[in-house]
């Protein structure tokens, strides 16, 4: 994987993390919790896909280039 775009991911990454944290804050999530015990779905998905770009760009950064 390329540095830039081992980047891109990492940065979008902590941005979907970022954006996923503050919608579990949001109202909407405070009702799912109270009446289903558990956060939206978009709140899960958008943790979710923001470990696992940051996780694949902090890997990608972190790979040693083949000779």
């Amino acid at each position: 994987m390329n540095k830039p775009i081992s980047l891109a991911l990492l940065a979008v990454g902590i941005v979907l993390i970022i954006w996923g944290a503050s919608a579990s804050d949001s109202v909407g999530s405070s009702f799912s919790r109270l009446f289903r015990g558990s956060p939206t779905d978009r709140t899960i998905w958008l943790l979710l896909g923001g470990i696992v770009a940051a996780v694949a760009g902090l890997a990608g950064l972190l790979r040693s280039p083949k000779s």
